[in-house]
């Protein structure tokens, strides 16, 4: 998208502070001035309206980017990763689905962020299956609850509490927080003295490299993106939330909290819930379809 180069930028010479008190000058939009805005762009456009639409939820991106905080990567690196996949979102909200940018947005912006993350960690460091990856993100998160976060080997009580909260074996978890704790090491170092030696890539094997079903693999993961926020608006706005709080955020929400926010009793909460995936799985289904996807029951 043009015309953002005008966008307030985190950098370390500007400060993290003065970044957020600048974006806090964008008023955030009323339900009904969102949507006229998103029309303007769908309709026209209109590169102003597409900057106020970002520009009022800049502070969810920052908020979601603090989130990611210690992977040793800049802040404000994250921070404008995020922002990237904002626009992206904004590129492609539809404001007749019925839901709110924000819901739609927070996808992308996630996305954008974890994309940068696992492009910046090493490979030698990261796993490549999608279990691996979902270790990765939630490690952290496990070891800062129960106060591990400066431990080396974590404690064997630690690890099996770490596996079983992530589905994941014990063997992963351990190789993970070993992988995590230690330094990159370039590709380039020479390995061996004979002949002036080789270089550590040389070494390297390429195993099971398929750059076509990676890329189709991508692709597909974007458009499951997409259907999934075209089919929230099949649920109404409890619904919508409660699934949200429970299912789809980094760490759920309980039945009792909800139990609170709602005046409702827990049994409640989880038969909205129940029924909000119900119905949240069918509209994909049937979007899917209308697309010539499957998707697992």
């Amino acid at each position: 998208m043009a015309g953002y180069t005008n966008l307030p930028a985190p950098s370390p010479e500007q400060g993290l502070n003065r970044y957020m008190q600048e974006i806090r000058k964008f008023p955030l939009l009323e339900p009904e001035e969102e949507y006229m805005l998103a029309k303007r762009w769908v309709d026209h456009e209109d590169s102003g309206a597409a900057h106020r639409l970002v520009t009022s939820h800049l502070r969810l991106a920052a908020k979601i980017a603090m989130g990611y905080r210690g992977y040793g990567l800049p802040q404000a690196e994250v921070i404008s990763e995020a922002n990237v996949g904002l626009m992206q979102a904004v590129k492609r909200f539809d404001p007749e689905k019925g839901f709110r940018l924000a819901t739609y947005a927070m996808w992308w912006i996630r996305a954008s962020i974890q994309e940068y993350i696992l492009r910046s960690w090493s490979l030698v460091k990261l796993g490549t299956t999608s279990a691996q990856k979902k270790l990765f993100f939630n490690l952290r998160k496990a070891k800062a609850k129960m106060g591990a976060l400066e431990d080396g080997d974590l404690r064997p009580e630690n690890v099996a509490r770490i596996a079983h909260d992530l589905s994941v074996t014990e063997s992963e978890v351990i190789e993970m927080n070993r992988r995590m704790a230690g330094a990159d090491a370039s590709l380039n170092a020479t390995v061996g003295s004979e002949d002036g030696g080789a270089q550590w890539q040389d070494w390297l094997e390429d195993e099971d490299s398929d750059q076509a079903n990676d890329y189709a693999e991508k692709d597909e993961l974007e458009t499951r993106r997409e259907l999934l926020a075209e089919a929230m608006a099949v649920l109404n706005e409890r619904e919508r939330d409660i699934l949200v709080q429970r299912r789809l955020s980094d760490e759920a929400v309980t039945l009792e909290d909800l139990s609170d926010v709602y005046g409702v009793s827990r049994e409640r909460i989880r038969q909205i819930e129940v029924r909000a995936f119900e119905k949240l799985q069918n509209k994909m289904r049937d979007l899917a379809r209308g697309k010539g996807m499957a998707i697992p029951a």
